[in-house]
């Protein structure tokens, strides 16, 4: 199986420093957890089942042999244009139940509200993806894990069930339901401006109880899954990342302050930009940057791959990422 390692003995991406929570003596610190690892994926199939479902397929199969304890897929499960009926919610359904182990979906705008482009109504479209996909508090795939969602502990969000979390040896991991491009801030209608509102305030109370839950349990590690790419486009590769206003209240004045004032590194994955990222690029409102924090962006679209995620608490950089090749990809790079 070919694949790229992205980091790990921090050559390319400049991310060797060692962290100030992974100091001290060794005779100070209790034991380091052992390693895991999961798989990160989204914005894929793309396009008709006849072309992309192969590809799709293949990938499974090598995501499969890998082995992983879970998946996480973080959205995007079809292309913008493509109707959104229930019978390709069934479809898709279909594929997640074909990985061995557990598959965690986080939703994409793809999914429901760009239904829209075909006469369909979003948040109609936001129910029936709820029924089909977020039924139980269990993930899909042939080895389930029970998952908790966010009505389980906070009733005063019932609608929000696709914001779960489950915790795999010390790491804690939760989905957000954050959507690209611009999370529907912008939309036309003020029924889904109004969603959007309502979503944003329960994805904000769900990162700060993840944060209050990581701490409790001791967790070594918290990963973020969301499907929105929050940063503005650069103009030139060097310039700093800026977060996009519409995501503003949920990663500036949410995560990022969270992030400074825990203990634990914390890696956000999404997708939504379909290429490649393993970086830091988040930086707080004096601009110097959060080196607690990793993102993940996976690759999607043509570039039909995946990304294997290890988590190890004994090393200076507890992130490290491998791409699994898919050569049937239609984008090969």
């Amino acid at each position: 199986m070919k694949r790229r390692t992205l980091l790990g003995a921090a050559a390319p991406w400049g991310l060797g420093t060692s962290m100030p929570w992974a100091l001290g003596t060794a005779a100070a610190q209790p034991a380091p957890p052992a390693a895991m690892h999961f798989v990160a994926l989204g914005d894929m199939p793309y396009g008709l089942d006849g072309r992309a479902g192969p590809a799709f397929r293949h990938l499974i199969d090598l995501v499969n042999a890998e082995r992983p304890p879970f998946s996480i897929h973080v959205g995007d499960f079809k292309d913008g244009l493509t109707e959104c009926t229930d019978a390709l919610f069934d479809r898709v359904h279909a594929y997640f139940q074909r990985f061995d182990a557990a598959l965690v979906l986080t939703p994409g705008d793809n999914d429901w509200t760009d239904c829209q482009r075909h006469g369909a109504d979003p948040l109609e479209r936001l129910q029936a993806l709820r029924q089909r996909f977020y039924a139980t508090a269990q993930s899909m795939g042939r080895r389930p894990i029970a998952l908790q969602r966010q009505p389980d502990t906070m009733p005063a969000y019932a609608p929000y069930r696709e914001n779960q979390r489950w915790r795999h040896g010390s790491v804690l991991f939760a989905t957000c339901h954050v959507i690209g491009p611009r999370d529907n801030t912008e939309a036309a209608s003020g029924a889904l401006r109004m969603e959007q509102r309502r979503r944003e305030a329960a994805n904000a109370q769900w990162v700060r109880d993840a944060f209050v839950r990581a701490a409790a349990e001791g967790a070594t590690a918290l990963v973020l899954a969301m499907q929105a790419d929050v940063f503005r486009p650069q103009r030139h590769r060097d310039e700093p990342r800026e977060v996009r206003k519409a995501f503003r209240p949920l990663i500036s004045d949410t995560l990022l302050p969270l992030v400074q004032a825990a203990r634990l590194p914390v890696l956000l994955v999404h997708g939504d930009s379909h290429h490649l990222i393993a970086d830091r690029p988040f930086r707080d409102r004096q601009g110097t940057p959060i080196d607690r924090l990793w993102r993940l962006q996976v690759p999607g679209d043509g570039r039909m791959h995946a990304v294997r995620v290890t988590v190890d608490g004994r090393a200076a950089e507890p992130f490290s990422f491998q791409q699994i090749w898919n050569p049937m990809a239609p984008d090969p790079r």
